[in-house]
């Protein structure tokens, strides 16, 4: 098997948020053991396992340090960087997941089609959220929701970016939080002067994560059909051969 460490949502190395992936020699997947110890070998938020049917067909599991997840957006975005940098995939793509099945434009510049997102809950207690993320005393103008486009996240509004920059947060309330929700993470976002850019922390550390300090462009495509799309550019910057 041969694996890949590849930067997503960037044009330079060592920027983005970087994934492990893994190009699979043979029609199964391993044990679901050896790909969990082979994600905690790369030490990668997340590591994605692809299996390739066709040129326009795969099947990608996720595996972090910790345990398996239904989907990971940034792995499939460095996944098809991938896969179309090797000559295994271009233009539209149909990528299983155990989240559901993706529509995958594989480019230079990859753009994966979002699950239709659904608020799956209004919060309507929020000050055991905010205290754990270190704000006191807000009263949030939009609501506290948990939605879901392939994972239930909570979405959590603060009122400025610096706000959001100066974030203090409890880890172990947070997981906490999480687990008494269901949700994979916090989503904590806040608006620009513009009222259209979007600047966001996720903290989800049930699942692992860090503070990288490498900012991530992603764009957004709303299309006229109603569906979302998202993605962006992606680098390879270190490729090798597992000898298990």
């Amino acid at each position: 098997m041969r694996y890949f460490i590849v930067d997503a949502f960037t044009n330079r190395p060592f920027g983005g948020n970087p994934a492990g992936v893994v190009l699979l020699d043979s029609d199964c997947f391993p044990e679901e053991n050896l790909m969990l110890q082979i994600a905690a070998e790369l030490r990668y938020s997340e590591t994605a396992f692809i299996r390739q049917h066709s040129d326009k067909e795969f099947t990608i599991r996720y595996f972090t340090p910790k345990a398996e997840v239904e989907l990971c957006g940034h792995a499939t975005i460095a996944s098809f960087y991938l896969l179309h940098h090797e000559g295994l995939a271009s233009g539209q793509c149909l990528c299983h997941t155990l989240s559901g099945d993706l529509s995958v434009e594989a480019g230079e510049r990859v753009m994966m089609q979002m699950a239709m997102p659904r608020i799956v809950a209004t919060i309507e207690e929020t000050e055991e959220i905010y205290k754990a993320l270190g704000v006191s005393d807000y009263h949030p103008a939009m609501p506290v929701q948990i939605a879901y486009s392939g994972l239930p996240d909570l979405m959590i509004p603060l009122p400025d970016v610096d706000t959001l920059q100066a974030l203090n947060p409890n880890m172990e309330a947070i997981t906490a939080i999480t687990k008494k929700y269901d949700a994979v993470s916090f989503h904590v976002f806040a608006f620009a002067n513009d009222s259209y850019t979007a600047h966001v922390r996720d903290f989800g550390p049930l699942y692992g994560g860090e503070a990288m300090g490498r900012p991530s462009v992603v764009a957004t495509q709303i299309r006229k059909d109603g569906t979302i799309y998202v993605g962006g550019t992606a680098v390879i910057v270190a490729k090798g051969e597992l000898c298990v």
